[in-house]
Order: structure tokens, then sequence, then C-alpha cells
């Protein structure tokens, strides 16, 4: 067999899926190339989160699967989004030992598994080809051998597997996509992505210019059942039994906001339409705490987290311990898999940096004390505990985004843009302060008069109450460190900041700030919070106290009634305040 990337002899035999020696090594010295150096690289250029799935990883992906699959010839195999061809090169590995049996023939064994098996969608054309490459040996599956060699005997222009004759096409069972974007009212309907920028040209995924347009094929499609029939079998009425794959986790809209939306669980919702015996998918964990964004992405979670078909979940808080090439993978990835005849609690493995196992148990991924998953099961114990008090939520008293309708932006730009009279630099007599950030994004203030058209919560100006900021720490354990601010009477605040209260008194105030000092608090707050961002839900698990007094860790554990384990969790993971 001729590999493209150069390894075999002419005169060797075709070998399907060579898993010895031959095949094997030609094809792991290419991956180590793509996945560390060309096209990795591109791709990131490209900026789509479209992460490449390193060799391990996928092998520990179809490690949860049950031996079962690995001796059926029967079940037909999906990548929806294929990037490099190594979930189909490591599945058809194993797909080729545990049919031996069935097909001691090796030839056909090999041609049964890539002919009737194997199947994908590349997420663009440069990737179907690496795909092909891959799988094939070749970018185009019908390629035949065409007798040219170099002085060393080996093939200058390559051939695909069996000699081009197992696929009558060029793409074979790795299809390219060729679907694109359908704007309506500027949008995508299917990704969200902007028809336009905010120039009013062409925005990044439409410009007719550029040769990929990352229109995924999977997700831009009414009917994926029919339509996939279609590219793969003539119309003929067959079902996929494993789906399996990393999608991209999301799209710039390339619009005015040039926001980046989630797209990794439109993959999912897609696959599901399908009803596949089993769907394994690697994801960003985010989804565990709903932290995102997207059209029906909050439907996901919900829909996840009550699902009792996930037989497996592996979330893993530190990503680079997946992807070490990735920039950034706010809250971690997981994968996980759903089995269609399974009923049950879920197989729960969450692992600390290095991989390390902090712990792996059955569970039902949802609970009764938040409409999220608390990820650590050391955490959900301290969680039930308090939830036993039966207390009123500190979410009650944190106000919602905007405490006073006022934008972040309000020191740096023209009030007029919001229909409001300008701010002033200076003190006004009688007049209020506003808390906010300038345009070197440090904390500043500005001055309005008593009569100022103060869009919300007008009443709370004149009462006592603490600011804290929206964004703060990076979403790792222990990083949550607010700097508030204890506004008095006659101060207000920009977006830049939640308000929390208000107080009558300011001696009520700073108990409240207590609170927000002792560990307990931050830990309550860490558990829902997995990026930077704060919100009012983020609060949700934080018990309301009696802030007639203030609050101390030592309190709280005898209150609670911890456990000297508990408390060493708590302490080990949280450190003391530092403001």
């Amino acid at each position: 067999m001729i590999l493209i990337l150069g390894g075999f002899l002419v005169n060797n035999t075709n070998e399907a899926l060579n898993a010895e020696s031959k095949f094997k090594t030609s094809v792991e010295e290419a991956q180590d190339y793509i996945e560390n150096f060309d096209i990795l690289e591109t791709i990131n250029n490209v900026g789509n989160d479209e992460v490449f799935t390193p060799v391990k990883v996928c092998q520990k992906i179809l490690d949860i699967l049950p031996e079962e699959v690995w001796s059926n010839p029967d079940y037909k195999w999906l990548n929806p989004c294929d990037k490099n061809g190594v979930f189909l090169r490591e599945i058809a590995l194993r797909l080729d030992d545990g049919l031996k049996i069935w097909e001691p023939d090796e030839e056909k064994r090999r041609m049964h598994i890539l002919q009737n098996m194997l199947y994908s969608i590349g997420l663009t054309r440069f990737t179907s080809q690496v795909s092909r490459r891959t799988v094939y040996y070749c970018a185009q599956a019908n390629k035949e051998f065409d007798g040219k060699v170099d002085s060393e005997g080996h093939s200058i222009n390559g051939y695909a597997i069996g000699n081009g004759k197992w696929f009558s096409s060029q793409d074979g069972n790795i299809k390219t996509p060729e679907t694109e974007h359908t704007f309506l009212k500027g949008k995508c309907i299917y990704c969200g992505t902007a028809e336009k920028d905010k120039n009013g040209k062409p925005g990044r995924y439409s410009d007719t210019k550029q040769l990929e347009h990352y229109a995924y094929e999977f997700i831009h499609v009414a009917d994926i059942k029919t339509h996939l029939q279609k590219r793969f079998f003539g119309g003929k009425q067959m079902k996929f039994d494993i789906i399996i794959g990393n999608p991209p986790y999301q799209l710039s809209d390339g619009g005015a906001g040039a926001s980046a939306g989630a797209l990794f669980y439109k993959f999912v919702n897609q696959a599901k339409k399908l009803n596949p015996k089993y769907l394994s998918m690697i994801i960003p964990s985010k989804w565990l705490t709903r932290e995102g964004k997207g059209d029906k992405y909050d439907d996901f979670c919900t829909e996840m987290l009550n699902d009792k078909s996930i037989s497996h979940l592996h979330d893993f808080i530190d990503y680079k311990d997946i992807f070490p090439m990735v920039t950034s993978i706010k809250g971690g990835v997981c994968y996980f898999l759903i089995d269609r005849d399974y009923n049950g609690k879920c197989e729960y493995a969450i692992y600390g940096t290095g991989q390390t196992l902090i712990s792996k148990e059955k569970r039902y991924l949802g609970n009764g004390f938040a409409d999220v998953a608390i990820r650590d099961s050391r955490r959900l114990t301290i969680v039930e505990k308090i939830s036993l008090k039966k207390e009123k939520s500190f979410a009650e008293i944190v106000s919602p985004r905007k405490p006073y309708g006022l934008s972040g932006d309000i020191f740096s730009t023209e009030m007029s843009k919001y229909g409001l009279p300008p701010l002033s630099d200076s003190p006004i007599q009688g007049g209020f302060i506003i808390h906010g950030l300038d345009k070197g994004l440090k904390r500043s203030v500005r001055y309005i008069p008593n009569n100022y058209p103060i869009p919300s919560r007008q009443a709370d100006v004149q009462k006592w109450k603490i600011f804290t900021n929206r964004n703060v720490g990076d979403g790792k354990v222990g990083s949550y460190q607010p700097k508030n601010i204890i506004g008095g009477p006659n101060s207000l605040c920009s977006e830049t900041y939640l308000q929390i209260g208000p107080f009558n008194t300011e001696q009520e105030a700073k108990n409240c700030e207590s609170y927000f000092k002792t560990r307990l608090f931050r830990l309550l707050v860490e558990t829902l919070k997995s990026t930077q961002g704060l919100s009012q839900d983020t609060f949700k698990l934080v018990p309301i106290q009696d802030f007639s007094k203030s609050w101390t860790d030592k309190e709280l554990y005898e209150k609670y009634e911890f456990t000297e384990e508990e408390i060493a969790y708590i302490e080990a993971h949280i450190q003391e305040a530092t403001w």
C-alpha cells in the first residue's frame, strides 16, 4: 500500500487499515505533524474554535463505549464534525481487531469496515481532505496508482486504499460539506452568524471570496435524517447506530457585536434527532453550570441535566489537560455517553489539574438545589447540609444586570446615545455619585444632579448597598476574590457592578461584607461560577443571613454542623479574603 505522505513501497499489496507497523507508524507520524504544527495552526488562525482531538483523548472517549460495539459488523458509525480523521481511524483499528472472528479474511474485513460501517462529514473542505488522507491514505478515495515512482520506489502521486477501487467517488464515506448559510433578517437561521458586518459589507462567513464559509453541514439542514439518507445511502431508509465526535465550540457572528455564540450544543441536539443507540461527544463543560449563550441553549442545558440516558460523563476542570495547545476553554471540557436504552444514574467522574481524579460516583446530574450540576460531589454534600435549614437565597438581594439601567460604557461614550443627559467629572452639590469603569477599564466615578432621569431602582439610591464586580476571577477554583464597594446614600453604579441590598444602615452593609469574606460564601458562589462572569443566579446556593451582626467562617461551620472533613475541604479550596 502506498501512503500519499510517504512510507509504503509500491510493490507492497494494498492492505486496508494495516494496524501493524506499516499503517499505524506512518499515520502516527503524519498525525504528529498535523496536530503539532501545520493544520492545527491553520485552524487556529481561522478562529472558529475547531479544536483537534488528540489521539489519546480520542482513545479515552472510545473506552467508555460498551465492548459489544467492537464486535458488531452491522453498526453504522458517524462523525458529523470530522477534522482530521482520528476518530474514524481509531474506531477502524478497534473494529479490525474485534471483527476477526466474524470475518477472518483481513482484506474482506477491512473493506467491510470502511465501506459499510464508517462515515463522516468534514467540517470544511480542507478538513475533509485531511480526514480522507488519514483514513484512506489519500485525499481522493477513488484515486488509483498511476505507476509513477521515485528513485526509492515510493509512489510520487500516491493512491487510495484498495488502489482506489473500494469507492466510486472522490469523497468515499467522508463527505465534503456542501451546505451554505440561510439568512433571515440578517442572521443565519441555523448558526446565527451575521450576513453583513457593522460596515454593511459581507459578513465573515458570507463572503463569497472566501473558500470556507463554515456553514457546518450537520447543523445547516432542517431534516437531518432525510438529508443523511440521501448523502450516504442513496435515499434508503438507513440509520446510524453510533454518533461520535468533537464539534466546533462556538462561532463569532461576524456582525456589529462580534459576539461568539455557542455551537456545540446544536451538534448534540441534531445528533439526538437521529436517535442513535450510542451518542458520545467532547464539549465544553460550561453547560453543566449554564454558562454560555445561544438560541435554545438554556433548553439544551435543562434537557441534558435531566437526561437519565447519560450513562457516563468525564469532566475536566482544566481544559489544558485535554487540549494543551488551545488558548482558552472557559469552564473546562467534558465527554459523555448517551445510551438510548439506559435509564438511571450517571457514572460521573471529575478531574482536577493533571487529570487527577477528584471523585467518581453514580449520581444524577440535576439536583433539587439549583438548575445546574454541582460538579464536585464534596460540594454537593455541603450544599445538601445547608439546604436542610430551608433559608432564603442570597440571590433575592442581588440585583439583575444593569442595576440602575446604566450600561458599562457610560464613562467613555456620549450619554445622548442612550437618550440621557451628560455626566459630570466633578461633584455636584446635592447630587449623586456613579461608580463604573473609565476608558482604561479602571475604577472611576462620575456625578449627576439629584433630578437625573435614572432608568431604574431610583428608590435604592438613598439607601446603603454593596457594589460587587460582575467580572472577577478566571473560573478556576479559589480565584473568586471580589473587591466590593460599600455605597452610601446618593450613590449608584453602572453595569460594571451588581448591587447587593439595599440596606437601611451602614452597619448592615458592613455585616454583609463580612459574609462575602467568609470561605463558605465564596465556595458557594464558585459552585455556580465556571467563568469570570457573575449574575444574580450565581448566588442561588448562598443562604441569606441575619445582617444585624457580622459573620465568620467559624460561626457558619457551627451553624451548619459541618464535619472536620467538610471544613478541611472548604479551607483547602478557598483562600482567605485578600481585600
